[in-house]
């Protein structure tokens, strides 16, 4: 027997050429439980082809299908202090943070990015949620800020992508302090008139929503995204009140006037482009250059 399992199957093993295969070769849609192979909807933006369902995406990936041709260049965070308060639970806060930047090779969940987007020139903000559940700190504050600043500088807009659980718990106050000073960071760009476009992703809550996320010219939602401060449960235990269907869906809050459109990611760019013209009053691309529209994408606005 064991000249069979060490000599024979792996001789045989070879000659067939047997390979691993990944464990993420193919997804499956949480809405119907239909599986999808994983290149296709690596190729469509993570969004699953028939029923539309938008999976989490990175944030370089988001960066690349958005700026032209994918073409971007990152812009350096500020340094900040690591773990300031020696915050211990379960493990070390110093120690998850290293873990994190050795798996997603980020220092942490803001990147920030100048590029052209239709051949307009701006920049985005991209929260990745991957990273501690897109918590709110100071990295990620200062990094926030200094998109704003960056944006005033070269006079152009900034588009903010939000993927959040909140505030930073391992930071404490100096998590919380984040919330009014990228408040005045935006007021300063409102200052120079410079358009300031959010786009709320799955989830956004906490006091992301209650501060840089809920504070743009106009307000866009990926479709099935989660968006509130507290979650549902927690709102439903206070009140002791049954919630309606769909509560804190972007659909729920497009129907109660809280956000201003409900767009595919496939249709994304295009839609940001065309609003980022109108307030700029750039002057309209020639329709032979339009991107055709993608199938399977769904926008309500």
């Amino acid at each position: 027997m064991n000249w069979i399992t060490n000599y024979v199957r792996p001789k045989i093993n070879s000659i067939l050429g047997h390979r691993e295969i990944p464990d993420n070769l193919w997804i499956k849609d949480p809405t119907n439980g239909q599986m999808v192979f994983h290149k296709d909807l690596e190729a469509n933006q993570y969004v699953i082809p028939n029923s539309g369902y938008h999976m989490r995406i990175s944030a370089k990936n988001r960066l690349m299908h958005f700026f032209d041709d994918g073409i971007y260049t990152l812009i350096e965070n500020p340094k900040v202090v690591i773990d300031p308060l020696k915050f211990r639970d379960e493990k070390r806060y110093i120690d998850r943070l290293k873990d994190y930047r050795s798996k997603l090779g980020v220092e942490d969940n803001i990147l920030n990015a100048r590029g052209t987007i239709e051949g307009l020139p701006i920049i985005a903000t991209v929260q990745d949620f991957a990273f501690m559940g897109g918590s709110l700190g100071i990295a990620a504050g200062e990094a926030i800020i200094k998109a704003f600043h960056t944006a005033i500088k070269e006079k152009c807009p900034l588009v903010l992508f939000a993927a959040s659980g909140g505030a930073r718990m391992q930071e404490g106050t100096l998590s919380l302090m984040q919330m009014p000073r990228t408040t005045v960071a935006i007021e300063m760009i409102k200052e120079e008139k410079l358009p300031y476009i959010v786009v709320l992703t799955n989830p956004t809550t906490g006091g992301v929503t209650a501060s840089y996320a809920m504070l743009g010219d106009i307000h866009i939602a990926e479709p099935g995204a989660m968006i509130g401060f507290a979650g549902p449960r927690v709102i439903q235990q206070t009140i002791r009140e049954t919630l309606p269907e769909g509560f804190q869906s972007s659909e729920y809050l497009f129907e109660h006037g809280m956000i201003d459109m409900v767009v595919s990611r496939l249709q994304m760019k295009t839609t940001i482009a065309r609003l980022l013209r109108l307030m700029t009053k750039s002057p309209a691309i020639p329709k032979s250059s339009n991107p055709s529209p993608i199938k399977s994408a769904k926008t309500a606005f």
